[in-house]
């Protein structure tokens, strides 16, 4: 599957003075005064975008049993687990046939190069796979679980290689910095870069600005990044992703490490099948069932695509612990919880989620639709094409810090609220959310006439261009308007800055 698109110069129409396209298909980006500049967002998706996902072979077949299917599509899939990789990466995919898999339980990929299969996400089982969730046995369990499914917060470090970056300042959108010692890498290193939440940084972006609630602590939010080396030149280090926050060693001694990878999964995925969790009751009041669909965890180079979910309490999809990933064509529908805080994340990346690629997903009765509930570690996000019908609240960068958001040609349809794309601040909102994101976009979005707010954060910026709809700096909490450039003014060029970063950088 491929999302390159055409990003040809078009005579009519007009640009961003912030990032231009010229005749060639080049970009081009301006900094405003204080070094802010819209970074490449091209690196979100499988293998670091731009890259086909792959046609993994079916290796076996599966049919369902009577009754619970737990155990039997389980043994399946480790059984296609124990195979050996191949030279590619791959085990090989377990095909599951029409109709209808009552599980029970969860389902678990913790194996890389496996993908679970169906033939189609219908609602017909004559000509689809249904895997019905039944029961609520563990309570608000996840049906299918891609990934190792630990929680490490990438801390595995390989001794001897920490150390500091010494450059005054790595400003957004850059890939290149100085450290003290570089002796312990090579290109092709899986490093983690670490900005301190320190004093000096709480005080500059003024605790998080959290409204009634107590400001964020020292030690709570440090601004975390899952990088490869690309590239060495004395003491300088070159890596394959661009930062999106500042690194001020001024206000932080950020440090490296080699990661050591330990239980990471890789090239595994699920593809065109449904998932129909079951409810009693009122879909507005029940909860007492499984609560996520699909839940990528300690995941690297995976997919989700041309599937359908229901009646998750939480999320279709959510991410944690999982880099370059692409979840596409998939729809997660009608979720059944009570209408609450912390419910109908629809797609969702939490902490240590990063370069994650949503593409023409859709949503229905979301509160909110496309969001990252991840904080400081949560970054490099693309929503492309995605829909949201009836939302109850707003798509958003949801709290703490996460960075480096874009909603690209995002769309609404009906929505039940006022406010329905956030990239702002939320103060007390949640437990002290406060900022909730910093150098995001919102780049040729249809908010259906209802608000699109963008604010300014300290030390950063967010951006709304090209979008359509009420678009303001005015919302449930008092902060400078972010850049609202193009506001209700058809004709944007590049129609997508995903797509137009995309062929950039693969040129």
């Amino acid at each position: 599957m491929s999302i390159l698109g055409t990003t040809t110069a078009e005579a009519a129409g007009w640009q961003s003075r912030l990032v231009r396209l010229d005749g060639r298909g080049r970009l081009s980006y301006r900094a405003d005064a204080d070094g802010n500049e819209i970074p490449d967002f091209s690196h979100a998706g499988y293998r670091g975008g731009g890259v086909d996902l792959p046609e993994v072979p079916t290796v076996a077949t599966v049919r369902p049993v009577e009754g619970d299917n737990t155990a039997h599509l389980q043994a399946a899939i480790d059984a296609v687990g124990a195979l050996p990789l191949g030279p590619d990466g791959h085990r090989g995919a377990l095909l599951l046939e029409a109709g209808t898999y009552p599980v029970a339980g969860t389902l678990r990929i913790p194996y890389s190069g496996v993908v679970l299969r169906g033939v189609g996400d219908g609602d017909d089982p004559a000509v689809s796979t249904i895997i019905r969730a039944t029961g609520n046995t563990p309570v608000r369990r996840d049906v299918l679980v891609i990934g190792s499914g630990a929680s490490t917060r990438w801390a595995g470090e390989v001794p001897g290689t920490r150390t500091d970056v010494t450059s005054d300042l790595v400003p957004v959108g850059s890939r290149t910095f100085s450290v003290a010692d570089s002796s312990s890498y090579r290109p092709g290193d899986n490093v983690i870069i670490v900005h301190p939440c320190t004093a000096e940084w709480l005080a500059a972006v003024d605790h998080g600005a959290t409204g009634a609630d107590a400001g964020w602590t020292v030690g709570s939010q440090p601004i975390t990044y899952n990088r490869f080396v690309t590239g060495i030149s004395g003491k300088s280090i070159t890596v394959d992703v661009p930062v999106y926050n500042h690194l001020d060693r001024s206000l932080a001694t950020s440090t490296v490490h080699r990661w050591d990878r330990a239980g990471l999964v890789t090239e595994s995925g699920v593809e065109d099948l449904r998932i129909m969790i079951e409810f009693a009751g009122d879909p507005d009041a029940d909860e007492d069932h499984a609560w996520v669909a699909v839940r990528l965890r300690g995941l690297q180079d995976g997919w989700v695509t041309g599937c359908t979910f229901l009646h998750f309490a939480k999320a279709g999809v959510e991410t944690n612990e999982t880099t370059r990933v692409t979840v596409a064509d998939c729809r997660a529908l009608d979720p059944a919880s009570v209408i609450t805080g912390g419910m109908r994340y629809n797609f969702n990346s939490e902490g240590y989620s990063q370069q994650i690629l949503f593409s023409d997903c859709y949503a229905t009765k979301a509160r909110h639709a496309f969001i990252s509930n991840g904080t400081s570690s949560a970054s490099g996000l693309v929503f492309l094409r995605g829909t949201s019908v009836g939302s109850l609240a707003a798509s958003e960068g949801h709290r703490r810090w996460s960075q480096g958001m874009l909603w690209d040609n995002h769309r609404e349809v009906d929505p039940a609220t006022s406010i329905t794309l956030g990239i702002y601040n939320r103060g007390d909102y949640g437990t002290g959310h406060g900022w909730a994101t910093v150098h995001s976009v919102g780049w040729n979005c249809d908010m259906a006439g209802k608000k699109l707010v963008v604010q300014r954060p300290p030390t950063g910026q967010n951006y709304a261009i090209g979008c359509r709809g009420v678009i303001t700096g005015d919302g449930p909490f008092d902060h400078p308007a972010g850049h609202i450039e193009g506001a209700n003014r058809a004709g944007l060029n590049p129609g997508s800055l995903y797509q137009a970063q995309l062929a950039d950088r693969l040129r």
